[in-house]
Protein backbone atom coordinates (compact mmCIF):
# COMPACT_ATOMS: atom_id res chain seq x y z
CA UNK A 1 0.00 0.00 0.00
CA UNK A 2 1.17 3.58 -0.92
CA UNK A 3 1.81 6.21 1.70
CA UNK A 4 0.08 9.03 1.10
CA UNK A 5 2.20 11.94 1.32
CA UNK A 6 0.19 14.68 3.57
CA UNK A 7 0.26 18.05 3.33
CA UNK A 8 -2.06 20.98 4.10
CA UNK A 9 -3.96 22.48 1.32
CA UNK A 10 -2.05 26.06 0.16
CA UNK A 11 -2.46 29.12 3.01
CA UNK A 12 -4.17 26.81 6.06
CA UNK A 13 -2.31 24.91 8.59
CA UNK A 14 -2.93 23.22 11.79
CA UNK A 15 -2.33 24.30 15.42
CA UNK A 16 -1.10 22.30 17.80
CA UNK A 17 -1.62 22.78 21.70
CA UNK A 18 1.39 25.08 22.28
CA UNK A 19 -0.09 27.42 19.63
CA UNK A 20 -3.89 26.89 20.44
CA UNK A 21 -3.77 27.97 23.77
CA UNK A 22 -2.29 31.17 22.79
CA UNK A 23 -5.04 31.89 20.24
CA UNK A 24 -7.85 30.22 22.78
CA UNK A 25 -6.92 33.28 25.38
CA UNK A 26 -6.54 35.87 22.98
CA UNK A 27 -10.13 34.59 21.73
CA UNK A 28 -11.13 34.69 24.77
CA UNK A 29 -9.91 38.30 25.35
CA UNK A 30 -11.34 39.58 22.87
CA UNK A 31 -15.15 37.93 23.71
CA UNK A 32 -14.62 38.82 27.07
CA UNK A 33 -13.78 42.51 26.13
CA UNK A 34 -16.84 42.02 23.25
CA UNK A 35 -19.28 41.60 25.96
CA UNK A 36 -18.26 43.93 28.19
CA UNK A 37 -19.28 46.64 26.10
CA UNK A 38 -22.71 45.19 25.91
CA UNK A 39 -22.02 43.29 22.10
CA UNK A 40 -24.74 40.34 21.80
CA UNK A 41 -23.25 37.30 20.46
CA UNK A 42 -24.33 35.42 16.99
CA UNK A 43 -23.50 33.16 14.63
CA UNK A 44 -23.75 32.72 10.56
CA UNK A 45 -23.25 29.92 8.41
CA UNK A 46 -19.88 29.75 6.32
CA UNK A 47 -21.90 28.57 3.42
CA UNK A 48 -23.77 31.17 1.25
CA UNK A 49 -25.40 31.99 -1.80
CA UNK A 50 -23.15 33.04 -4.06
CA UNK A 51 -25.57 36.51 -5.11
CA UNK A 52 -25.43 37.31 -1.66
CA UNK A 53 -22.09 37.03 -1.61
CA UNK A 54 -21.17 38.73 -4.91
CA UNK A 55 -24.02 41.43 -3.93
CA UNK A 56 -22.58 44.65 -5.11
CA UNK A 57 -23.27 46.42 -1.34
CA UNK A 58 -21.10 43.64 -0.91
CA UNK A 59 -17.13 43.47 -0.56
CA UNK A 60 -16.19 44.62 -4.10
CA UNK A 61 -14.77 43.57 -7.44
CA UNK A 62 -11.38 43.02 -5.44
CA UNK A 63 -12.43 40.24 -3.22
CA UNK A 64 -15.11 38.60 -5.56
CA UNK A 65 -12.03 37.26 -7.39
CA UNK A 66 -10.52 35.38 -4.05
CA UNK A 67 -13.94 33.80 -3.00
CA UNK A 68 -14.28 30.05 -3.11
CA UNK A 69 -16.80 29.00 -5.20
CA UNK A 70 -19.10 25.31 -5.31
CA UNK A 71 -22.06 23.81 -6.23
CA UNK A 72 -24.53 21.52 -4.37
CA UNK A 73 -26.55 18.61 -5.20
CA UNK A 74 -29.31 20.42 -6.50
CA UNK A 75 -26.75 22.83 -8.78
CA UNK A 76 -27.52 26.04 -6.20
CA UNK A 77 -24.52 28.28 -6.62
CA UNK A 78 -22.79 28.48 -3.17
CA UNK A 79 -19.16 30.34 -1.99
CA UNK A 80 -17.77 30.13 1.84
CA UNK A 81 -18.06 34.14 3.31
CA UNK A 82 -14.80 35.88 2.84
CA UNK A 83 -15.94 38.08 5.77
CA UNK A 84 -18.58 37.96 8.47
CA UNK A 85 -19.72 41.36 7.03
CA UNK A 86 -21.89 40.49 4.72
CA UNK A 87 -23.91 37.17 6.51
CA UNK A 88 -24.36 39.85 9.61
CA UNK A 89 -25.96 42.94 6.88
CA UNK A 90 -28.22 39.58 6.08
CA UNK A 91 -29.07 38.92 9.28
CA UNK A 92 -30.48 42.25 10.14
CA UNK A 93 -31.96 42.24 6.33
CA UNK A 94 -34.26 38.42 7.40
CA UNK A 95 -34.78 40.09 10.69
CA UNK A 96 -37.18 43.47 10.79
CA UNK A 97 -37.84 42.96 14.62
CA UNK A 98 -34.54 43.41 15.91
CA UNK A 99 -34.30 46.29 18.30
CA UNK A 100 -32.28 49.23 17.26
CA UNK A 101 -29.31 49.65 18.34
CA UNK A 102 -28.36 46.22 17.48
CA UNK A 103 -24.73 45.82 18.84
CA UNK A 104 -23.23 42.06 17.54
CA UNK A 105 -20.00 40.27 18.09
CA UNK A 106 -19.22 37.33 15.58
CA UNK A 107 -15.74 35.20 16.10
CA UNK A 108 -15.61 32.79 12.91
CA UNK A 109 -13.84 31.32 10.13
CA UNK A 110 -13.59 32.93 7.00
CA UNK A 111 -12.06 32.07 3.58
CA UNK A 112 -10.12 33.86 0.75
CA UNK A 113 -8.05 32.57 -1.90
CA UNK A 114 -5.70 35.42 -1.84
CA UNK A 115 -2.04 36.06 -1.80
CA UNK A 116 -0.21 34.44 1.59
CA UNK A 117 2.14 36.72 3.77
CA UNK A 118 3.37 36.94 7.42
CA UNK A 119 0.07 36.62 9.67
CA UNK A 120 -2.85 36.21 6.33
CA UNK A 121 -3.43 32.81 5.24
CA UNK A 122 -6.23 31.33 3.23
CA UNK A 123 -8.38 30.25 5.94
CA UNK A 124 -8.68 32.55 9.17
CA UNK A 125 -10.55 33.90 11.88
CA UNK A 126 -12.10 37.00 12.38
CA UNK A 127 -13.46 38.98 14.89
CA UNK A 128 -16.24 41.35 14.54
CA UNK A 129 -18.38 43.39 16.19
CA UNK A 130 -20.72 45.71 14.26
CA UNK A 131 -23.17 48.47 15.30
CA UNK A 132 -26.46 48.67 13.38
CA UNK A 133 -29.00 51.67 14.31
CA UNK A 134 -26.33 55.16 15.18
CA UNK A 135 -26.16 57.59 12.83
CA UNK A 136 -23.46 59.87 14.94
CA UNK A 137 -19.73 59.30 15.46
CA UNK A 138 -20.13 58.19 18.51
CA UNK A 139 -20.90 54.43 17.21
CA UNK A 140 -16.76 54.47 15.52
CA UNK A 141 -15.10 55.87 19.05
CA UNK A 142 -16.71 53.46 21.02
CA UNK A 143 -15.23 51.10 18.38
CA UNK A 144 -12.10 52.74 18.49
CA UNK A 145 -11.48 52.86 22.65
CA UNK A 146 -12.51 49.38 22.64
CA UNK A 147 -10.16 47.96 20.28
CA UNK A 148 -7.62 50.08 22.45
CA UNK A 149 -8.90 48.06 25.31
CA UNK A 150 -8.53 44.97 23.78
CA UNK A 151 -5.05 45.50 22.86
CA UNK A 152 -4.17 46.90 26.19
CA UNK A 153 -4.90 43.65 27.56
CA UNK A 154 -3.20 41.65 25.06
CA UNK A 155 -0.27 43.68 25.78
CA UNK A 156 0.28 44.77 22.88
CA UNK A 157 0.80 48.70 22.00
CA UNK A 158 -1.01 50.11 18.72
CA UNK A 159 -1.67 53.03 17.02
CA UNK A 160 -5.45 53.59 15.11
CA UNK A 161 -5.15 55.45 11.69
CA UNK A 162 -8.28 56.99 10.93
CA UNK A 163 -9.58 59.03 7.55
CA UNK A 164 -13.23 59.28 5.44
CA UNK A 165 -14.36 58.11 2.47
CA UNK A 166 -16.46 60.98 1.80
CA UNK A 167 -13.55 63.58 2.43
CA UNK A 168 -11.12 61.25 0.18
CA UNK A 169 -13.68 60.49 -2.21
CA UNK A 170 -15.14 64.56 -2.79
CA UNK A 171 -11.28 65.30 -2.83
CA UNK A 172 -11.08 63.06 -6.25
CA UNK A 173 -14.00 64.62 -7.49
CA UNK A 174 -12.67 68.03 -7.18
CA UNK A 175 -9.48 67.25 -8.56
CA UNK A 176 -11.71 66.20 -11.93
CA UNK A 177 -10.94 62.26 -11.60
CA UNK A 178 -13.74 60.34 -13.61
CA UNK A 179 -16.68 59.10 -11.55
CA UNK A 180 -16.47 55.70 -12.99
CA UNK A 181 -12.59 55.64 -11.76
CA UNK A 182 -13.11 56.96 -8.06
CA UNK A 183 -12.89 53.04 -7.19
CA UNK A 184 -9.66 52.19 -8.99
CA UNK A 185 -8.10 55.47 -7.84
CA UNK A 186 -8.85 54.75 -3.59
CA UNK A 187 -8.06 51.01 -4.31
CA UNK A 188 -4.21 52.66 -6.04
CA UNK A 189 -4.39 55.10 -3.16
CA UNK A 190 -4.29 52.69 0.08
CA UNK A 191 -1.06 51.11 -1.53
CA UNK A 192 0.90 54.30 -1.00
CA UNK A 193 2.56 53.15 2.30
CA UNK A 194 3.07 49.93 0.72
CA UNK A 195 4.82 50.43 -2.74
CA UNK A 196 5.54 54.58 -2.60
CA UNK A 197 4.51 58.06 -4.12
CA UNK A 198 6.06 57.49 -7.36
CA UNK A 199 4.35 53.92 -7.99
CA UNK A 200 1.29 55.04 -7.31
CA UNK A 201 1.82 58.46 -9.69
CA UNK A 202 2.93 55.97 -12.21
CA UNK A 203 -0.56 53.54 -11.68
CA UNK A 204 -2.53 56.74 -11.76
CA UNK A 205 -0.92 57.62 -15.05
CA UNK A 206 -1.98 53.80 -16.47
CA UNK A 207 -5.41 54.26 -15.21
CA UNK A 208 -6.25 56.95 -18.11
CA UNK A 209 -6.63 59.93 -15.78
CA UNK A 210 -6.27 63.25 -17.29
CA UNK A 211 -2.33 64.59 -16.85
CA UNK A 212 -4.24 67.85 -14.79
CA UNK A 213 -5.71 65.02 -12.22
CA UNK A 214 -2.58 63.19 -12.08
CA UNK A 215 -0.61 66.32 -11.08
CA UNK A 216 -3.91 67.57 -8.42
CA UNK A 217 -3.53 64.22 -6.77
CA UNK A 218 0.00 64.61 -6.47
CA UNK A 219 0.05 68.00 -5.24
CA UNK A 220 -2.40 66.54 -2.49
CA UNK A 221 -0.33 63.34 -1.49
CA UNK A 222 2.82 65.24 -0.79
CA UNK A 223 1.38 69.03 0.73
CA UNK A 224 3.30 69.49 4.24
CA UNK A 225 -0.54 70.73 5.54
CA UNK A 226 -2.40 67.97 4.15
CA UNK A 227 -2.89 66.26 7.78
CA UNK A 228 -4.82 69.29 8.67
CA UNK A 229 -8.16 70.13 8.77
CA UNK A 230 -7.64 73.45 7.65
CA UNK A 231 -6.31 72.07 4.29
CA UNK A 232 -9.63 70.64 3.52
CA UNK A 233 -11.72 74.25 4.49
CA UNK A 234 -11.40 75.92 0.78
CA UNK A 235 -12.24 72.44 -0.43
CA UNK A 236 -15.55 72.36 1.02
CA UNK A 237 -16.96 74.90 0.31
CA UNK A 238 -16.94 73.74 -3.92
CA UNK A 239 -17.71 69.97 -2.80
CA UNK A 240 -20.97 68.62 -0.72
CA UNK A 241 -18.87 65.33 -0.37
CA UNK A 242 -15.49 66.62 1.43
CA UNK A 243 -17.66 68.94 3.37
CA UNK A 244 -19.41 66.40 5.37
CA UNK A 245 -16.58 64.09 5.72
CA UNK A 246 -14.78 67.01 7.37
CA UNK A 247 -17.64 67.42 9.39
CA UNK A 248 -17.63 63.93 10.45
CA UNK A 249 -13.98 64.09 11.05
CA UNK A 250 -14.33 67.10 13.15
CA UNK A 251 -16.80 65.33 15.47
CA UNK A 252 -15.08 62.12 15.47
CA UNK A 253 -12.08 63.71 16.82
CA UNK A 254 -14.51 65.92 19.70
CA UNK A 255 -15.24 62.28 20.68
CA UNK A 256 -11.53 60.82 20.82
CA UNK A 257 -10.28 63.55 22.34
CA UNK A 258 -13.03 63.57 25.40
CA UNK A 259 -11.89 59.63 25.52
CA UNK A 260 -8.27 60.89 25.89
CA UNK A 261 -7.13 58.53 23.30
CA UNK A 262 -6.52 61.08 20.19
CA UNK A 263 -2.31 60.27 20.66
CA UNK A 264 -3.36 56.57 20.19
CA UNK A 265 -5.49 57.43 17.15
CA UNK A 266 -4.23 59.39 14.01
CA UNK A 267 -5.71 60.90 11.16
CA UNK A 268 -4.21 59.57 8.05
CA UNK A 269 -5.88 61.36 4.80
CA UNK A 270 -4.93 58.97 2.30
CA UNK A 271 -6.22 55.87 4.35
CA UNK A 272 -8.52 54.34 1.72
CA UNK A 273 -9.63 50.88 2.57
CA UNK A 274 -9.48 48.65 -0.28
CA UNK A 275 -12.88 47.42 0.07
CA UNK A 276 -15.83 49.52 -1.89
CA UNK A 277 -18.54 49.19 1.18
CA UNK A 278 -17.34 51.76 2.94
CA UNK A 279 -19.43 54.90 2.93
CA UNK A 280 -17.68 57.06 5.74
CA UNK A 281 -15.14 56.75 8.60
CA UNK A 282 -12.84 53.88 8.14
CA UNK A 283 -9.86 53.34 10.74
CA UNK A 284 -6.84 50.68 10.29
CA UNK A 285 -4.98 49.05 13.71
CA UNK A 286 -1.52 49.18 13.10
CA UNK A 287 1.41 48.12 15.83
CA UNK A 288 3.03 50.73 16.82
CA UNK A 289 7.01 48.71 16.93
CA UNK A 290 6.52 47.97 12.99
CA UNK A 291 7.02 44.46 13.70
CA UNK A 292 4.32 43.45 11.34
CA UNK A 293 3.59 45.60 8.49
CA UNK A 294 0.11 44.77 7.56
CA UNK A 295 -3.28 45.90 9.89
CA UNK A 296 -4.55 43.75 12.50
CA UNK A 297 -7.46 45.68 12.71
CA UNK A 298 -9.36 47.63 10.54
CA UNK A 299 -12.90 48.64 9.64
CA UNK A 300 -15.41 51.54 9.15
CA UNK A 301 -18.93 52.92 8.40
CA UNK A 302 -21.28 51.17 5.46
CA UNK A 303 -24.49 52.86 5.89
CA UNK A 304 -25.64 51.71 2.35
CA UNK A 305 -25.38 47.63 2.70
CA UNK A 306 -28.40 46.78 4.76
CA UNK A 307 -31.09 48.98 2.76
CA UNK A 308 -29.17 47.69 -0.73
CA UNK A 309 -29.61 44.21 0.07
CA UNK A 310 -33.42 45.09 1.00
CA UNK A 311 -33.21 46.84 -2.38
CA UNK A 312 -34.36 50.10 -1.13
CA UNK A 313 -33.00 53.31 -0.44
CA UNK A 314 -33.52 53.05 3.42
CA UNK A 315 -30.20 54.24 5.10
CA UNK A 316 -29.12 51.91 7.82
CA UNK A 317 -26.64 53.78 9.78
CA UNK A 318 -24.02 50.86 9.89
CA UNK A 319 -20.58 51.03 11.72
CA UNK A 320 -18.15 47.80 12.13
CA UNK A 321 -14.75 46.46 13.58
CA UNK A 322 -12.77 43.63 12.37
CA UNK A 323 -9.75 41.82 14.10
CA UNK A 324 -7.78 39.11 12.40
CA UNK A 325 -7.19 36.64 14.88
CA UNK A 326 -4.26 34.63 13.01
CA UNK A 327 -2.25 38.45 12.51
CA UNK A 328 -2.84 39.14 16.48
CA UNK A 329 -1.76 35.32 17.13
CA UNK A 330 1.54 36.33 15.16
CA UNK A 331 2.40 39.58 16.58
CA UNK A 332 1.86 37.79 20.30
CA UNK A 333 4.51 35.27 18.75
CA UNK A 334 7.06 37.02 17.71
CA UNK A 335 7.14 39.37 20.70
CA UNK A 336 9.43 37.79 23.79
CA UNK A 337 8.17 39.83 26.31
CA UNK A 338 4.73 38.14 25.46
CA UNK A 339 5.57 34.78 25.23
CA UNK A 340 2.98 32.42 26.96
CA UNK A 341 5.24 30.69 29.87
CA UNK A 342 3.41 28.72 31.94
CA UNK A 343 1.22 25.73 31.69
CA UNK A 344 -2.62 25.97 32.11
CA UNK A 345 -2.72 22.50 33.70
CA UNK A 346 -2.70 23.01 37.86
CA UNK A 347 -1.59 19.47 38.99
CA UNK A 348 -0.47 16.34 37.19
CA UNK A 349 -1.11 13.43 39.47
CA UNK A 350 1.76 10.77 38.66
CA UNK A 351 0.80 6.94 40.14
CA UNK A 352 3.34 4.34 41.20
CA UNK A 353 1.58 1.26 40.22
CA UNK A 354 -1.60 3.16 42.61
CA UNK A 355 -4.02 3.68 39.09
CA UNK A 356 -7.10 3.21 40.75
CA UNK A 357 -6.21 5.73 43.95
CA UNK A 358 -4.55 8.44 41.83
CA UNK A 359 -7.82 8.23 39.49
CA UNK A 360 -9.63 8.85 42.86
CA UNK A 361 -7.03 12.13 43.88
CA UNK A 362 -7.35 13.56 40.23
CA UNK A 363 -11.58 12.98 40.29
CA UNK A 364 -11.23 14.92 44.08
CA UNK A 365 -9.13 18.01 42.55
CA UNK A 366 -10.95 18.51 39.18
CA UNK A 367 -14.13 18.65 41.14
CA UNK A 368 -12.64 21.22 43.33
CA UNK A 369 -12.21 23.34 40.01
CA UNK A 370 -8.54 22.53 39.37
CA UNK A 371 -7.47 21.63 35.90
CA UNK A 372 -5.49 18.44 36.31
CA UNK A 373 -3.84 15.98 33.99
CA UNK A 374 -3.33 12.04 35.38
CA UNK A 375 -0.78 9.96 33.97
CA UNK A 376 -2.24 7.52 32.72
CA UNK A 377 0.33 4.96 30.65
CA UNK A 378 2.56 4.38 34.06
CA UNK A 379 5.43 6.65 32.86
CA UNK A 380 8.76 5.98 34.92
CA UNK A 381 9.03 8.75 38.50
CA UNK A 382 12.59 10.33 36.66
CA UNK A 383 10.65 10.48 32.97
CA UNK A 384 6.79 11.58 34.01
CA UNK A 385 9.09 14.72 35.89
CA UNK A 386 10.86 15.05 32.89
CA UNK A 387 7.49 15.84 31.20
CA UNK A 388 6.25 18.33 34.19
CA UNK A 389 9.82 20.71 33.35
CA UNK A 390 9.09 20.50 29.43
CA UNK A 391 5.39 21.74 29.52
CA UNK A 392 5.97 24.11 32.20
CA UNK A 393 3.62 21.89 35.02
CA UNK A 394 4.44 23.68 38.53
CA UNK A 395 2.73 21.16 40.65
CA UNK A 396 3.48 18.09 40.35
CA UNK A 397 1.22 15.16 43.21
CA UNK A 398 3.20 12.03 43.56
CA UNK A 399 0.97 8.80 44.35
CA UNK A 400 3.17 5.84 45.85
CA UNK A 401 1.84 2.82 47.92
CA UNK A 402 3.48 4.57 51.11
CA UNK A 403 0.90 7.54 50.32
CA UNK A 404 -2.16 5.13 49.64
CA UNK A 405 -1.44 3.45 53.14
CA UNK A 406 -0.96 6.22 55.12
CA UNK A 407 -4.21 8.50 53.24
CA UNK A 408 -2.29 11.11 52.24
CA UNK A 409 -0.10 12.57 48.69
CA UNK A 410 2.35 14.22 48.37
CA UNK A 411 2.87 17.61 46.31
CA UNK A 412 5.85 18.69 44.66
CA UNK A 413 6.56 22.35 43.39
CA UNK A 414 8.70 21.97 40.51
CA UNK A 415 9.83 25.69 40.55
CA UNK A 416 11.12 26.05 43.92
CA UNK A 417 11.85 22.31 44.76
CA UNK A 418 9.59 22.50 48.27
CA UNK A 419 7.07 18.87 48.98
CA UNK A 420 4.11 18.96 51.05
CA UNK A 421 1.92 16.73 52.30
CA UNK A 422 -2.14 16.41 51.96
CA UNK A 423 -4.21 14.12 53.95
CA UNK A 424 -6.94 12.30 51.69
CA UNK A 425 -9.22 9.41 52.17
CA UNK A 426 -8.81 6.48 49.19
Amino acid sequence: MKKMDYQNVKGTQDYLPNAEVIRRKIRRTLEDVFIQYGCKPLETPILNYSELLASKYGGGAEILEEMYTLTDRGDRDLALRYDLTIPFAKVVTMNPTIRMPFKRYEIGKVFRDGPIKTGRFREFTQCDVDIVGVQSQIAEAELMIMALDAFRKLDLQVTIQYNNRKLLTGMLEVFETEADKISKVVLILDKLEKVGLEAVISELSELGLSSSTVKLIKQFLTDKNNTSYSYFEPFSEQNEQVKQGLKELKELEDYLETLGINKQCVFNPFLARGLEIYTGTIYEIFLSNNSIKSSIGSGGRYDNAIGGLLGTDENFSTVGISFGLDVIYTALNTSKENSIESSDVDFYVIPINTQKEALLVARYLRNQGYKVEYEMVNKKLGKALDKANKEKIRNVIIIGEDEVKNNRFKIKDMVSGEERMESFKY
